[in-house]
C-alpha cells in the first residue's frame, strides 16, 4: 500500500499513458493526488473503483449542469473503471494460461480505460464549487504561469483555444515538463494519446461531448471558457509543487 500513497513519485504520467503500463501508474495514484485529500480509486482487494466526489453535482451550476455532472461521473467514468478492471482480468488470464493471443487488444483496453480513469480523477478533484472557486491562481502558481506564458490572460486564451480545438474527443491539459522545468498546454485525443512524453498533467479539462453537450450543445468554446469559473487553483498549485520534485 505504501507505493500507492506516492502520487507523482513513481514515474511520469505521460510515459505510461498509451501503454498497458498505465494501469500500474493509476494504482500508485490511489491517494495523495490532492495533497491532504485522498480519493480512493481502488478497494482493499486492488479492484478499481469510482472515487466519491467532495461536492454535490449541483455545486458546479451554472457552469456545468447537475444532470451532466451526475451522468458523466456515474455512467461514463464508471464505464472506464469497469473497462480497466475487465482488461486487467483478461491480462491476468493470459499470464496464467500462457496464451497471449489477444494481448495487443487487452493492452490497448488497459491503456484507454486506465488513462480515462486517471484523467477523470484529476478532472473531478481539480474542480471547486462555483460559490467558492477563486478566479485566479495563488501567488506561486501565478508566478509560474507568468514565467511560461507571459500573463495569466495569455495563458487562459491559449488554454481555451487549445482545448476548444482538440480534434474529435479528448482533453485540454496544463502539464509540467520535468525535462524543461516549465509548464505546457497540451491537447490529448481520446485519453491515452498525449502530445508529449514525460509531461505531467496537473490541470485537465474533459472535452468529450458527454462532458458538456446537454447544456452547451456544439458550443464547446463556451464550456471551456466557463470551466475557468470552477477551477480549484489550490489543488493545481499543490500538483505543480509535487511535479517539480522529479
Amino acid at each position: 500500500m505504501t507505493n500507492r500513497r506516492n502520487f507523482l513519485k513513481t514515474g511520469t504520467i505521460a510515459t505510461v499513458i498509451g501503454t498497458s503500463l498505465v494501469t500500474s501508474f493509476v494504482q500508485t495514484a490511489e491517494a495523495k493526488i490532492l495533497g491532504e485529500d485522498e480519493p480512493n480509486i481502488t478497494d482493499d482487494n486492488g479492484k478499481f473503483i469510482l472515487p466519491k466526489l467532495p461536492y454535490a453535482y449541483a455545486d458546479m451550476e451554472p457552469n456545468i449542469d447537475a444532470e451532466t455532472m451526475e451522468i458523466h461521473h456515474t455512467k461514463h467514468h464508471q464505464a472506464y473503471v469497469d473497462g480497466l478492471n475487465k482488461a486487467e482480468e483478461e491480462l491476468k488470464k493470459a499470464r496464467e494460461n500462457n496464451d497471449f493471443t489477444l494481448v495487443k487488444h487487452w493492452s490497448k483496453e488497459s491503456a484507454f480505460h486506465g488513462a480515462g480513469h486517471f484523467l477523470h480523477t484529476l478532472f473531478w478533484f481539480g474542480l471547486a464549487p462555483t460559490k467558492t472557486a477563486k478566479p485566479t491562481p495563488s501567488a506561486n502558481l501565478l508566478k509560474a504561469i507568468e514565467k511560461d506564458f507571459g500573463t495569466f490572460d495569455k495563458f487562459k486564451a491559449h488554454f481555451i483555444a487549445a482545448a476548444t480545438a482538440v480534434e474529435s474527443n479528448g482533453w485540454g491539459i496544463l502539464a509540467y515538463q520535468p525535462f524543461g522545468k516549465k509548464l505546457a498546454i497540451l491537447q490529448a485525443e481520446k485519453h491515452q494519446n498525449l502530445s508529449q512524453m514525460q509531461a505531467i498533467p496537473i490541470l485537465c479539462l474533459d472535452v468529450w461531448e458527454h462532458a458538456y453537450y446537454l447544456k452547451y450543445r456544439n458550443k464547446r468554446k463556451d464550456y471551456v471558457t466557463n470551466f475557468f469559473n470552477i477551477i480549484n487553483w489550490e489543488v493545481i498549485d499543490r500538483r505543480l509543487e509535487k511535479a517539480k520534485k522529479f
